[in-house]
Order: structure tokens, then sequence, then C-alpha cells
């Protein structure tokens, strides 16, 4: 199946070769080389991102999960300045709204081939989520639904980072299979 998106999204990603100088030698192999192998070192550990991510999500969710029960009480001055919190029906529906809301930028940025990447952004708005419902005292009844948005959410920004990463590694390995094809001609 052909790739139809738009190659030039992905143009600001990757440096243009290196162009011959005045005198029209072409660029050294060897350096284009070099570039091409720090490149894809670049991009595999860029891949793993989203792995990063999900393994935050995952520690702020355990402690969630103890009702934030490692982290010391707010003290009353605080949560009186805070006010009322707000109903967990209100809650549940912020937090639908960001769920539909943020799965529907990943897939446009999948489906624009762009290399954006927002998963920590993610974490912090689901970590915020958990504070919200424990204010409430409605957390043990709303966990799985956070956890799960959030699996959801993480889940596929890992997937599109990864596949971004591995569609430009495979770019930049025909590269080098040129450099090695004309070394060995």
């Amino acid at each position: 199946m052909a790739d139809t998106r738009d190659p030039s999204s992905m143009k600001r990603f990757q440096p243009p070769p290196p162009k011959p100088d005045a005198t029209g030698t072409p660029p050294d192999r060897d350096a284009v080389r070099q570039e091409t192998v720090q490149r894809i070192k670049r991009l595999r550990s860029k891949s793993n991102r989203g792995l990063w991510a999900m393994a935050l999500f995952i520690a702020v969710s355990i402690v969630a999960l103890g009702d934030f029960s490692i982290l010391p009480p707010l003290p009353p001055s605080i949560r009186a300045a805070l006010g009322k919190a707000p109903s967990a029906v209100m809650i549940s529906g912020g937090l639908v709204l960001y769920t539909f809301s943020a799965i529907i930028l990943i897939l446009s940025r999948m489906m624009g081939g762009k290399e954006e990447y927002s998963g920590f952004a993610h974490v912090g708005y689901l970590a915020a989520f958990y504070g919200f419902y424990h204010f409430a005292k409605a957390l043990n009844e709303n966990f799985w639904a956070v956890f799960v948005a959030g699996i959801t959410i993480l889940g596929l920004e890992s997937y599109h980072i990864w596949n971004f990463c591995n569609e430009a590694i495979r770019r930049e390995q025909e590269v080098l299979d040129s450099i090695e094809r004309l070394r060995k001609s």
C-alpha cells in the first residue's frame, strides 16, 4: 500500500542532505553516513518517549490508587482557599470531553504525519483529574475511568511517535544502504 501522506510535512524533521560545494564536488560520503547514523540514534531515542510517559502515568496512578496517602494532607487553610470541589458529574463530563479531544488531536497528527508529541502534558492533565476526584472525595469510584482514559490516550500517543520515528528511521536506513552500494561499486 502506498504512503499517501504529504512527504513535505516530514521534511522539517529531517535536515536536507549536504549539497555540493561551489566547485561541484559531491558531499563527503563518510560525513553523510555519520550524520545519518546520528539522526537514526536520535530517532530511536525519541521513539521511546511514549513509554516514559506511560511509566510516569502508571506511577501517578499507583499513588492515586492509594488516595494520595503517601503525600501530606493539604492544610485546611489551603483547602478553604480553593473552595468547594466541583461535583463528580462535572469532573466526569470534563474527563469525557478531554479524552475525546485528545484522541481527535492525536489522530489528526497521525494522519498529517506530524512529529509533535504531547505525552507528558497528557500525564499532567490526567493527574489533575485524579486530583479533582480526590478533592471531590470521589476518587475511589472514578479511578478506573481516569486510568482507562489515560492508557488509551498515552497508548495512542506512544504508537504515534513510535510509528513516526520508525518511518523516519526506514528512510534514513535507505540513505545508509545507498551509501554502502556506492562504496562497494
